[in-house]
């Protein structure tokens, strides 16, 4: 492991138990839990991640980025139906970023199965009929 490597490694671990004590006394602070549960997928804590994103989704149930995020949690812990339920409610909810979603890491492990496909091409035609 390089200098470089591990000098990002602690960071990563300094700046996770500064926003882990942060959300301990400020449960409800959307950014907090926000910054919390991207550094969580970041660092690999894909479960801690999951329950993060569980929350935020029920604290903004209206927002397409957060059940997008949660797509992708769950698709990280090996949940592709309920992955795939979220991520289209995400596209219900108003995402329409075809190109990433179609090649974000954090949903490789959806590529193979054929629902995934169908998904783009919804998603495709969704942001096809809003530039009409």
């Amino acid at each position: 492991m390089s200098k470089t490597t591990t000098g990002h490694t602690r960071h990563a671990g300094i700046e996770l138990a500064f926003l882990e004590k942060v959300a301990a006394r400020l449960p409800d602070d959307l950014e907090v839990l926000q910054a919390l549960a991207d550094l969580y997928t970041k660092t690999g804590k894909y479960a801690e991640g999951l329950a993060i994103d569980l929350r935020l989704s029920l604290l903004l149930p209206s927002d397409d980025l957060v059940w997008y995020n949660l797509g992708c949690s769950f698709a990280l812990t090996g949940k592709p139906d309920e992955a795939f339920d979220a991520l289209a409610k995400s596209i219900d909810l108003g995402y329409g970023d075809y190109d990433w979603m179609k090649t974000d890491p954090d949903l490789g492990n959806l590529h193979a199965d054929p629902r995934f496909d169908s998904l783009l091409n919804w998603l495709y035609t969704v942001c096809s009929e809003e530039e009409i």
